[in-house]
């Protein structure tokens, strides 16, 4: 069972703890991540492209000229495919590119790029982020005194309003609530910050749709 050292804010050691072995100690299942992964990122897609066939395009309702006697090829409509400003011949339209996924898949995957992150020791444990109230420069400090760089995936409490707000300010801080948790988030995270509420103790829930997030600390909540 991996052994993880919780820490404070500041930076000093806390204690420690161990990892679920379910969660955080499996062999990651490449071929599953993958799968997943293309599965969330088709989902993003918004598919409202389209264009006009050429029933759809404006104009077209009188023949060009007479079927014969012009020397010239027959044509029934100047909106036909062929014909600039005529319509789109097999053209994409509106379409959900969502895949069905089975939950233990999803579950499988999240727990595959758990493993990975901490395989790497790239898990980091805050006992309580604590913010007093919505501060970036203090949410900064915190990160330079955790030694954590890069992309940052930060898993708070939905109602630590104060902890989002001091985050969302930072372009490579990602912060989720533990429901949200999914294996592309962690995997383009360089590191994962858990606090001690919202550290895995099982097998994690997936389905949970994202929520808005708050909106950022504004200058007057800086200046405070």
């Amino acid at each position: 069972m991996a052994n993880v050292t919780v820490r404070t804010r500041t930076g000093s050691d806390s204690g420690s703890l161990d990892l679920d072995d379910t969660v955080f100690g499996i062999t990651p299942n490449t071929a599953v991540l993958h799968q997943v992964v293309t599965a969330q990122l088709a989902a993003r897609r918004s598919g409202t492209q389209s264009t006009k066939t050429r029933a759809e395009v404006r104009g077209g309702g009188a023949k060009p000229w007479r079927q014969k006697g012009t020397g010239r090829a027959r044509h029934g409509s100047s909106r036909s495919p062929i014909w600039r400003g005529g319509g789109v011949a097999l053209g994409p339209k509106p379409r959900s590119y969502a895949q069905k996924t089975p939950k233990k898949m999803i579950r499988l995957a999240l727990h595959s790029a758990l493993s990975d992150r901490a395989s790497e020791d790239r898990v980091v444990v805050v006992d309580t982020w604590d913010f007093e109230a919505p501060r970036t420069r203090e949410a900064v400090a915190a990160l330079e005194a955790l030694s954590i760089d890069g992309r940052i995936l930060v898993v708070a409490d939905r109602d630590d309003v104060n902890t989002w707000k001091s985050f969302a300010n930072l372009a490579h801080v990602h912060v989720l609530s533990p429901g949200e948790l999914n294996a592309y988030d962690v995997l383009v995270s360089d590191w994962v910050v858990f606090s001690q509420a919202t550290l895995p103790a099982g097998p994690v829930s997936t389905g949970s749709a994202p929520l808005a997030d708050p909106e950022p600390a504004t200058d007057e909540e800086e200046e405070e």
